[in-house]
């Protein structure tokens, strides 16, 4: 190899050690503690970004929304008084609560601005389930789709749900389990959403629903009855014939009012009212002129 190439490998060489040795990393990546205890959360960089960084932690709490937890190497004020920064990098918190609950960014920025690394620690705070809310239809038409829910918000990590029904879990799959491979219900144990596309006589029954994690025993809420009915055509026609019967007496009301004279009869029209009040012919004085000759003649 000659000279001119050996320069060029070494200045390869040199210049990818000096890409790679950027780096930021945890020496745990998932973290999990107790409600009420403290915790640490590790960051650490490589020797290429100097000793004078720019520190920042960012959190994003289960539902996506972000907040900066460090910023230029300094708690924000809301962390305060429950968070430290220690060894340059890594986080120390006092105590955690179950809002902690969520995904931390740690991000390392060189002096000159011009490397920026970072790396991810979850943090999950253990909460046992809390008794779920529970929603269950009392009364479902047959054929039509009845939904029952089932949420546990508090407990943490996030809980699976069960659903019974008369005492009897119901299966995820049911098409794979004997004694269930007819039924239609569809569940789905991480949402705690029970459905029933085409409801049938036979869904009637007693449902409630199991909030389960590992952070503590499960919960349940208290049974309610869900009870599937045909269509009540009987009533439908019933009510019809009810509206049009009322219609009916209405019209009588008003008809016999009106022979009765309980309503005011209809007032002429304007027309026959002008012709009703015209006035005499003019021209040959009327009865006065006749009733003077007649008085003249007798005289």
């Amino acid at each position: 190899m000659t000279v001119r190439g050996v320069l060029w490998l070494l200045l390869f060489s040199g210049a990818a050690i000096g890409v790679s040795g950027y780096s930021v990393t945890t020496s745990k990546a998932n973290v999990r503690a107790e409600e009420n205890t403290g915790v640490d959360l590790t960051c650490s960089f490589s020797g290429d970004f100097g000793s004078n960084i720019l520190l920042r932690w960012k959190f994003k709490d289960r539902k996506g929304s972000q907040v900066f937890v460090v910023h230029d190497g300094k708690p924000t004020a809301p962390y305060a008084d429950r968070l430290n920064v220690y060894g340059g990098s890594n986080l120390r918190f006092s105590k955690v609560t179950r809002k902690d609950t969520g995904v931390y960014t740690c991000e390392i920025t060189s002096a000159d601005k011009t490397q920026v690394g970072e790396t991810e620690v979850t943090l999950t705070v253990l909460v046992p389930p809390s008794v779920p809310f529970c929603k269950v239809p009392s009364s479902v038409t047959t054929g039509s789709t009845a939904i029952l829910y089932c949420i546990d918000e508090s407990a943490s990590p996030r809980p699976t749900y069960k659903w019974y029904k008369n005492n009897v879990l119901l299966p995820d799959n049911p098409s794979n389990v004997a004694g269930f491979k007819n039924a239609t219900y569809k569940l789905n144990s991480t949402s705690g959403e029970l459905k029933f596309p085409a409801a049938a006589k036979t869904d009637t029954a007693d449902y409630y629903c199991e909030s389960v994690n590992d952070a503590g025993p499960a919960q349940k809420c208290r049974a309610m009855k869900m009870e599937v009915r045909d269509l009540n055509t009987g009533g439908i026609v019933a009510g019809v014939m009810v509206a049009l019967l009322l219609v009916a007496l209405l019209i009588f009301a008003v008809w016999f009012a009106k022979k009765k004279g309980y309503l005011p009869a209809k007032k002429e029209s304007s027309s026959k009212m002008n012709q009703s009040y015209q006035a005499a012919p003019s021209g040959g004085g009327g009865d006065d002129a006749d009733f003077t000759q007649k008085s003249s003649f007798v005289v």
